[in-house]
Order: structure tokens, then C-alpha cells, then sequence
């Protein structure tokens, strides 16, 4: 081989390392904990979960899968739980908006009413909203005269979602408003911009990969969410019966396979609807990034 050939020629061994993250050692340590740490905690509880429903095949989850219940109970939980999501984009940004641009009496006791459904025990927030929604609730009574009934219907479902996942959208949202520049806003302005062209070409834009980020883990979390349901939610079966209480049935049954079989399907979904909000985010992080 010749010198210039040596030269350009690198062991396998070092082409394998990896890239040297920072000036600060200890990245050998801490990449291995947080590996044992994610499989511990993570990975392997999920793929323990696979493994047990496997114990019935393809076929069998499949059969699982299509039974005219589960059907049922899955599109009340992902279709609803999208629903509070796609509400919560909305009032949670309106949210984090009062609370950065404006100065009022209360502020500081609204800001940290925000991270009460964090603190809040689900089986506790679900009470609470079932008692409230209620036809003889002081806010179901309301609509009562209208006839529409909002506790132990899909209805209901909505306001709990919706409720778990506020927080979710105001604090990814809030940081990115306080860290935008008003003179943007103000210089869209100068240029004949109206309001509306000003919010939905210059703010909207910049907010794009937090919303995002706010309501995929605001799906998320209303995806899996059980305490604050099961008490306003009615629980009928085809109307108003969310996934995670049909996997606590087949569970009650002893049906475990069964149940692992539906919390699989459910995983799968999931993960399917994240990867495509996490690839919308990345295209508005490239998209609106450059602009």
C-alpha cells in the first residue's frame, strides 16, 4: 500500500467511535446509563407487552383487532383524544398568549392553575367534571334546557381530554412567545399587514414546532388517559366505552393475552400517529426555520 494510500486509511475501529460530543468527559458513562435507564423504564415493559399478546399470533391479534367492540372503543379513544387535541391548539395558544402579553391583576394564580391537571389526581378531576357536566350540574344544567346532555356521553370524554392536556400545549407554547421578538410583529405592521395576516404569517409560524410538540403530547397523553374518563364518560359500550377500560375488562376477565393484544394495537396506532406528527414537525422546523 502506498504512503498516500496509508494516509487516507482509517482503522475500522476509530471509523466505529463515535463523534466526540462536548469538551466535558463522561460521555461513554452517561450514554450507558441513560441506554439501561430507557430499556429498564421503556423498552423492555413494551416489549414484554408484544411477547405476551404474540401468545395468540397474527391471527389472533387480528381477530382482536376487528371485533366489532374493540373497533368501537378504539375510535372513541384516538378520535376523541385527536379532537381535544386539536381544541387544545387553539385555547391553549389563546392561553399562553394572555399570559405572556398581558399584565393583570391574578396573573400569577391563573399561570399556576395552568399545571393543576398535572398535580390533580385523575380519579379526582374525573368526580369533579362528572358532578359539573351533570344535568343537575351547576355547568350541565346549563345546556340542560337545550337538551344537551355533556356528563356520560363522548361529549363528556372530550372535556376530560381536553382538560388533562391543556397544560401540555401552554407551557411548550409559552416559552416560544416570550422568547419572540414584538419588533417582527410590529415591523409586519409597518409594512401593511393586517392582524390577521400578521398572526397567521409572522406569529403562527414561529409557534408551528412548539404546537406541534404541545399536541402530540397532548394526544398522547389522552390517548392512555383512564381516571378522569371512566367517571364522566358512561362507559357504553359502541357509544361511549374508551380502549383502556375495555383492556381493564378483558383484565377483569383474566382475558390477559386478550388485553395485551388490545394494549398492542393501541401502542401501534399510537406510535403510527406520533411518527407522522413528529415528521409534520420536523417539515414546519425546516419550512418556517428558513423563512
Amino acid at each position: 500500500m502506498s504512503d498516500a494510500a496509508l494516509r487516507g486509511w482509517t482503522p475500522p475501529a476509530a471509523r466505529r467511535r463515535f463523534p466526540k460530543p462536548s469538551a466535558l468527559p463522561g460521555f461513554g458513562i452517561t450514554f450507558g446509563f441513560a441506554i439501561t435507564y430507557l430499556s429498564l423504564i421503556v423498552l423492555i415493559p413494551l416489549a414484554v407487552l408484544v411477547a405476551r399478546a404474540a401468545d395468540l399470533g397474527l391471527d389472533g391479534i387480528w381477530r382482536v383487532a376487528t371485533t366489532p367492540r374493540v373497533l368501537a372503543a378504539l375510535e372513541v379513544s384516538f378520535f376523541i383524544s385527536a379532537a381535544a387535541a386539536l381544541v387544545n391548539a387553539v385555547f391553549g395558544t389563546i392561553v399562553a398568549w394572555v399570559l405572556v402579553r398581558y399584565d393583570f391583576p391574578g396573573k400569577r394564580l391563573l399561570d399556576a392553575a395552568v399545571d393543576l391537571p398535572f398535580a390533580l389526581p385523575t380519579a379526582v378531576a374525573g368526580i369533579a367534571l362528572a358532578a359539573l357536566y351533570a344535568t343537575n350540574g351547576w355547568i350541565g344544567s346549563l345546556f340542560s334546557p337545550f337538551d344537551i346532555k355533556i356528563a356520560f356521553t363522548p361529549l363528556g370524554i372530550l372535556v376530560a381530554l381536553t382538560f388533562i392536556g391543556l397544560p401540555f400545549v401552554v407551557r411548550t407554547v409559552q416559552p416560544v412567545l416570550q422568547d419572540l421578538d414584538r419588533d417582527v410583529e410590529e415591523a409586519s405592521a409597518t409594512l401593511g399587514a393586517t392582524r390577521a395576516q400578521t398572526v397567521l404569517r409572522v406569529v403562527l409560524p414561529a409557534l408551528a414546532p412548539a404546537l406541534l410538540t404541545g399536541v402530540a403530547m397532548a394526544f398522547a397523553r389522552a390517548v392512555g388517559e383512564y381516571g378522569s374518563v371512566i367517571f364522566i364518560a358512561g362507559n357504553m359500550p359502541f357509544v361511549s366505552e374508551i380502549a383502556p377500560l375495555l383492556i381493564v375488562t378483558r383484565l377483569e376477565e383474566f382475558d390477559y393475552a386478550g388485553a395485551a393484544a388490545i394494549a398492542t394495537i393501541m401502542l401501534a396506532l399510537a406510535f403510527v400517529t406520533l411518527l407522522a406528527i413528529n415528521a409534520l414537525q420536523s417539515f414546519s422546523r425546516r419550512r418556517f426555520g428558513h423563512a
